[in-house]
């Protein structure tokens, strides 16, 4: 399962692809707008810096067809090589992938099992559940996920679930156990993920008994 960072902040970024080989980031113009850079020039920086084989997501913020087509033609001009084109499922988007037909997309704003199965029929690699919102208004966001990803794989569709909108670890934990191919996290849930107290108790309780039995600041590089 491919694990991204849904976030925009530049050196927040940074600091996670220095902590761990994240497997790509994930926008949309709401993240873009929380940022003090115009997004096109934030974005080019991202991408240049990012490790080359890490995905990029760029959402487009047109919502008629040929707008929404050109201005996905100009995001994977300006940004290159793995950077996918995040397109939401209306009419005028799906319109749109259909013309794209063949471009890196990632079908965004599904709330229902069937968006990401017509969209996985026009061509979209992935297609972005919102598991939190969709429970939020009533549904299931985690059966809805894995529904998708059932669906994908019995009809051998060359598409993934890149899940989004999560609550807590546990959440991308169950999807991971599931099979779904990709989740986008929030820096907050990627820490919560990496952090836990038992683990650090574990480390002082070795650090004090070793200290104490070979003498304080020794470690295994001393003979």
């Amino acid at each position: 399962m491919n694990i991204l960072i849904d976030n925009a902040n530049y050196a927040l970024v940074m600091a996670l692809f220095d902590a761990f080989p994240y497997d790509g980031v994930t926008t949309n113009p709401t993240i873009l707008s929380r940022e003090p850079e115009a997004p096109m020039a934030l974005l080019k920086r991202l991408r240049e810096d990012i490790p080359s084989q890490a995905q990029l997501h760029v959402q487009v913020v047109s919502t008629q067809c040929d707008a929404i087509v050109s201005e996905a033609r100009h995001i994977l001009d300006a940004l290159g090589e793995n950077t996918f084109v995040k397109i939401p499922v209306s009419d005028a988007g799906l319109r749109a992938m259909r013309a794209l037909k063949g471009a890196p997309i990632t079908a965004t704003a599904i709330f229902t099992p069937m968006q990401a199965f017509l969209a996985a029929k026009l061509g979209a690699r992935y297609v972005a559940p919102y598991v939190t919102r969709i429970t939020n208004e009533g549904g299931d966001g985690m059966r809805v996920a894995m529904e998708i990803h059932d669906m994908l794989r019995a009809h051998s569709m060359p598409c993934d679930v890149l899940a989004a909108s999560f609550s807590n670890v546990q959440q991308a934990k169950d999807l991971c156990v599931h099979g779904i191919g990709a989740v986008t996290l929030t820096p907050p849930i990627l820490d919560e993920m990496t952090s836990c107290n038992q683990t650090g108790i574990a480390i002082d309780t070795f650090a004090r008994n070793f200290a104490k039995a070979f003498g304080a600041g020794r470690t295994m590089c001393d003979d």
